[in-house]
């Protein structure tokens, strides 16, 4: 999921033109990586140190394969050869090194050997190479300044270091021997819950949004949203919006949802009137709201359920109202433009049938089905991965074998045995595609999440956790509406250098004890704001990756489409403050309050669209779309009486919006030049 959240490289273009026998290295190691997943995944379950120490060696052999020391546009060259070879060297040393002498290391817990401390040294080296290359150099430096913090004191490695630093930000140091047998030798640093979470349940997710790729599925689900909407006013946009929902929390990158749903819905949004700036606007904003959708949310539903002890199934119901909001506002905002702008529907001529959509391709619909009954059974998330992946390759393998066998008889093509060895080689590749898309999909973001675990590692080393949570009550003054905005900052700034995943994670070990702690947010909804609010680099100039994929799809200027998109993903930040102060939205309660509050949020996200794009029914004046604004606010305020107010302001304003519109309509239904 900037990232993991970079657009997905193909096998050429990762790392510019390969040597055929690089090309061959890449996919047999991406094809074994992914079957070592699916092994340990679903036939036999490893350990901790063993699957994750295999787990990030292959991913970072994988790496330094596809990504070039220099740059994806230059050759390897004599001395590139001679970096990259020892960085591979260096993986396969520190990832195995654990798996093959793990039961004498932890005999010598505490009391590591100099080829422990040495081979530590290497690995933290050698992840953070791997993070340059395949995820930026934003990352890597934040995740080298975390260690160089954490050896910055009177007893580190680097005393002088510490007397620069801030009194609150001071801590005691620590050695080399200390910092390696926390970020290498322990389970809180390389080897912790992030990367834990990237190498069993991300991992076969992915891969099972691969499978969906090569098989079709993913143009199945693209037409049936056109199918059901492209009739619509903006129906291409509102495809978007459908489609991007579904897709994108399989794809778990915001970015490659972008280049892969825009490429199909950018161009057509454009030749039915929208601007380039908002249909890209619109498909970054709908992208990243793929990664607040359930069931997989990205990597979010696993990290939450991993961190707040709420089972993941849990997540993913608690989760289903807000997304629904996000998408709602979203949909409303393409809503008003094309009414705005006089836009119609694509004519069915251009559209394919829901019935024929769904003849074609009903069977895809079968591993979804199948993943969410586990789901509901409470199996593992990770063998419900395994599950789904195997599902998704029956189910292909059925859909061609009974074309094969009866169908395509009857369309005069014969049954012979050299067509099906054709029909099994054709079969067989396409296998090995979507495991080695799968497994090079991963890469970023399990490196990220490695990185990320060695600066929670420093995190937890340094209590620099507790420091930042004091800072955070002292700037906000204990007001929780600043101490929010001091998150959106801090989420902002972060997502400028670190995958959304990352961000996530960095942000919840620094801000999570403070807002659950000192501002009494409960620990559910702590993590669901900060994750939220990690998604918003996407979408938020001066750095909005999502937007400028979508600028650059569009044709459109970057910083005008990145409006554009944070425009539209309004609710990204209104949701999160109403999950804050209308807890049962997320935390449940008495009926009649649950529905009270899903009524005042709606319309709240309502007004306040129309009041952004000055219409609704009609025209929106100055002074109706000014009390929009502190109605919304006082919709927002924890007390029945001022929500009850903020509301009917908001039904007097929208109502009088709709007796405008009516009154500008003609006799004959037809709405007059305005």
């Amino acid at each position: 999921m900037n990232e993991a959240e970079q657009p997905r490289p193909s096998l050429l273009g990762a790392s510019g033109p390969h040597p055929r026998v690089i090309l061959w290295l890449i996919t047999l190691l991406a094809i074994g990586l992914s079957l070592f997943q699916l092994y340990s995944a679903g036939i036999q379950q490893l350990g901790l140190f063993y699957q994750r120490s295999i787990h990030i060696a292959l991913i970072m052999m994988l790496a330094f394969l596809m990504f070039p020391a220099f740059g994806p546009t230059r050759r390897r060259g004599p001395i590139a050869w001679i970096i990259d070879i020892a960085f591979f060297a260096g993986a396969f040393l520190t990832g195995f090194y654990l798996a093959f002498y793990l039961d004498e290391i932890i005999d010598r817990a505490g009391f590591w050997s100099r080829t422990d401390i040495i081979v530590g040294c290497i690995a933290i080296v050698t992840v953070l190479e791997a993070c340059r290359r395949a995820v930026g150099i934003g990352l890597t430096v934040i995740g080298a300044v975390a260690i160089v913090y954490a050896f910055a004191g009177p007893r580190g490695e680097l005393p002088w270091l510490g007397e620069f630093l801030p009194g609150i930000l001071a801590h005691r140091g620590y050695n080399l021997d200390r910092v390696v047998g926390q970020l290498y030798l322990g389970q809180e640093g390389l080897f912790g819950l992030p990367l834990g979470v990237a190498a069993t349940f991300i991992f076969v997710f992915v891969l099972f949004g691969a499978m969906l790729e090569v098989t079709g599925a993913g143009k199945f689900f693209i037409d049936l949203a056109y199918a059901a909407t492209g009739r619509q006013r903006g129906g291409p946009a509102k495809a978007a919006v459908i489609a991007s929902a579904g897709m994108g929390s399989i794809s778990g990158s915001a970015i490659a949802n972008v280049v892969t749903t825009g490429a199909f819905t950018i161009p057509l949004m454009k030749r039915l009137g929208y601007r380039p700036a908002q249909a890209g606007g619109i498909e970054a904003a709908a992208s990243t709201g793929g990664q607040i959708m359930p069931p997989l949310m990205g990597a979010g539903a696993f990290l939450i359920a991993e961190y707040t002890g709420v089972p993941y199934l849990e997540i993913v119901k608690v989760s289903i109202l807000p997304a629904l909001m996000y998408f709602g506002t979203v949909y409303l905002f393409v809503h008003i433009i094309a009414i705005k702008q006089g836009m119609q529907g694509m004519a069915a001529s251009e559209l394919p049938s829901v019935r024929q959509v769904m003849r074609e391709g009903w069977h895809f619909l079968v591993p979804l089905a199948v993943l969410i009954w586990l789901l509901a059974m409470h199996m593992s998330p990770m063998r419900v991965g395994y599950y789904a992946v195997v599902s998704m390759v029956v189910v292909a393998m059925l859909r061609h074998l009974v074309w094969f066998f009866v169908f395509a008889p009857r369309h005069g093509e014969p049954v012979t045995a050299a067509r099906f060895g054709r029909l099994c080689q054709s079969g067989l590749t396409r296998l090995a595609e979507g495991l080695s898309l799968g497994a090079r999909n991963a890469v970023a973001v399990s490196i990220a999440c490695a990185v990320a675990g060695l600066i929670v590692g420093v995190v937890g080393l340094t209590g620099l956790g507790l420091k930042f949570s004091a800072m955070m009550l002292a700037f906000s003054g204990g007001n929780i509406v600043l101490a929010l905005v001091m998150v959106i900052i801090a989420s902002l700034v972060l997502g400028m250098g670190l995958p959304v995943t990352a961000a996530y994670i960095v942000l919840i070990v620094l801000v999570g004890p403070a807002l659950t702690l000192e501002f009494g947010i409960p620990l559910l909804i702590a993590h669901l704001v900060v994750f939220w609010y990690s998604q918003d680099s996407n979408v938020t100039p001066p750095v909005a990756l999502a937007g400028f994929a979508g600028a650059a799809i569009a044709g459109s200027k970057p910083m005008e489409t990145s409006f554009q998109a944070w425009k539209f993903a309004k609710g990204l930040y209104l949701i999160p403050v109403f999950m804050v102060f209308n807890p049962e939205l997320i935390l449940g309660g008495p009926p009649l309050v649950v529905a009270w509050n899903v009524l005042i949020a709606f319309a709240a996200l309502a007004a306040f669209a129309a009041a952004l794009e000055g219409y609704l029914f009609a025209r929106m004046g100055v002074l109706s779309r000014l009390l929009i604004v502190p109605a919304t606010v006082a919709v927002f305020y924890p007390n029945f009486a001022v929500e009850a107010a903020g509301l009917a302001t908001l039904l007097l304003v929208l109502a009088a919006n709709w007796w405008t519109g009516r009154r500008e309509h003609s006799p004959s239904g037809l709405t007059t030049t305005r």
